[in-house]
Formats: structure tokens, C-alpha cells, sequence
């Protein structure tokens, strides 16, 4: 009877010791998640924010345009920007109010107010930046657009403990784009449109984020157009997610002078 006993207590302490010596998996790999559920996620949570209210700084880098200013932009989706550009002392510069159908712009110093139908290379001629609508609202949310990639398989998909990479090819645009997604809050902190030989198009970086309903909000967000030589820089002081939105419309002046574009 002893002896079965002995025998069982160290039956017993050996499959302790054995069970302590099996290393357990690193923290990052208990949260994976499979490319598709990845993309799903994100693009769930760019769809959540509705309304977008963001105060700070804005700066432009192009041909046309080298400039910084405090600014306010409001968003309303999925088809309208409110863009005030202000000086020193909170003194007007300029307002903007784009849908995908037309557009107004205030030149507060010259009185000016041009409006017309929003068409090809107008929001270059009020932003001084050649983006589409789209990309710019995606822009001043810190988010980009991934409906494109939901039905479709990553031709490349990495992970390590911090960050996902994720690359998709398109063969027949002859492009690639790559996305880096933080591990800890599925943040997208990187993202490049390549051309197969490996040189950048457009890339952008996304950091300090803050959640708001779950989602990650960059508070800094910086877009390049390498081929076109251009860039915004933001970088938000105040955001306000999902809230009501009044006052899209720009108050016009009796004595302005109203030019159609």
C-alpha cells in the first residue's frame, strides 16, 4: 500500500514538473485573428463612424502649395466635407463645403465664393491637392477604404508580436497594396500603394490613436502622393466621433461676389 502510494505521488510530481516545462503560447498569438476576419474588422470600423468633427493643425506640401494652418473639418457620410481654414487669432481664411455633387468655397479675404458642380480637378483647384472625394474624406477620418479587399485572400500575410502585414496584388492594375495593422488594437498604422517593381505611388502613416466606440482614431495622420508630389499632414487637437452634425452650409455675405466654376 505504501508503495502505491509513493508510486502515485510521483506519478504526480513528474506530471507537474512535465506540464511546467511546456512553454505556453506568447500572449500575441492568442488574439490572431485570420487575415479575412482581419479585413472584415477593419473595415467594420471605418464604416461605424458616421459623423467625423475634428479641430487642429493642417498642412500642405504640392506644386502649387507649400502651407500650414489651424482648421476645422466636418464630416458627414457618406457624401459631405466641411472644410474652415483659419489664421492667427482665429481670424477667416477660407471655407469649403464639397458633396460628391458640388461645391462651395468661401475666399474670405477677397470675398470671393466660387460654387459649381463638383467635377474632375476641383477639389484640387479649393484643396491644392489632386485626390479624389473619397480619398480625402478617408483622409481627415485617419482611415482607408477597404471594401475591395473583403472577398479576397492575402497574397501575403505575416505577424509578429506588435503587427500584421498584409499584402494584396492586383496583376491587372500591375499594383500592390500593403497594409500594417497593430496586433494590440487593430489600428491600420501604415498603408502603401506600390507598383509591382516596388516603387511607392501613394503611402500613409497613422499614429497616436485614441478609441472611440471600440475604434481606433489616428490623431495624426500624414498622406503622400509620390508620383504627384503632394502631401497632407494632420494633425488633430480635438476630435468628436458620431455626434450630431448641424451647420454644414457656409453663411454667405450680401456683398460677396459669386463666381461659377
Amino acid at each position: 500500500m505504501k508503495n502505491f502510494v509513493l508510486r502515485i505521488m510521483i506519478i504526480t510530481l513528474l506530471s507537474i514538473i512535465v506540464t511546467g516545462c511546456v512553454p505556453s503560447k506568447p500572449a500575441y498569438e492568442e488574439q490572431i485573428l485570420p487575415a479575412d476576419r482581419l479585413i472584415k474588422q477593419l473595415e467594420k470600423n471605418r464604416r461605424k463612424i458616421k459623423t467625423f468633427r475634428g479641430t487642429g493643425v493642417l498642412s500642405i506640401e504640392s506644386p502649387e502649395l507649400s502651407a500650414n494652418a489651424n482648421f476645422e473639418v466636418m464630416l458627414k457620410k457618406p457624401d459631405s466635407i466641411r472644410l474652415s481654414i483659419y489664421g492667427p487669432f482665429g481670424i477667416d481664411l477660407a471655407h469649403a463645403m464639397v458633396t460628391k455633387q458640388s461645391f462651395v468655397f468661401h475666399d474670405v479675404i477677397r470675398n470671393n465664393v466660387y460654387e459649381g458642380r463638383n467635377r474632375e480637378n476641383i477639389l484640387k483647384k479649393i484643396f491644392k491637392v489632386d485626390f479624389s472625394f473619397d480619398d480625402l474624406m478617408d483622409a481627415f477620418a485617419g482611415a482607408v477604404n477597404l471594401t475591395y479587399n473583403l472577398s479576397r485572400e492575402p497574397d501575403k500575410y505575416k505577424i509578429n508580436e506588435e503587427d500584421y502585414y498584409l499584402t494584396y496584388t492586383d496583376k491587372g492594375n500591375s499594383k500592390e497594396s500593403k497594409y500594417v495593422i497593430s496586433v494590440e488594437n487593430l489600428a491600420l498604422t501604415n498603408y502603401q500603394l506600390a507598383n509591382l517593381d516596388g516603387s511607392i505611388v501613394f503611402e500613409g502613416w497613422y499614429k497616436d490613436f485614441k478609441l472611440f466606440d471600440e475604434v481606433p482614431v489616428p490623431y495624426k495622420t500624414l498622406v503622400a502622393s509620390k508620383e504627384k508630389e503632394q502631401s497632407v499632414d494632420i494633425d488633430y487637437r480635438n476630435i468628436e466621433i458620431n455626434k450630431e452634425i448641424n451647420g454644414l452650409t457656409i453663411s454667405i455675405p450680401n456683398d460677396a461676389n459669386i463666381i461659377k466654376w
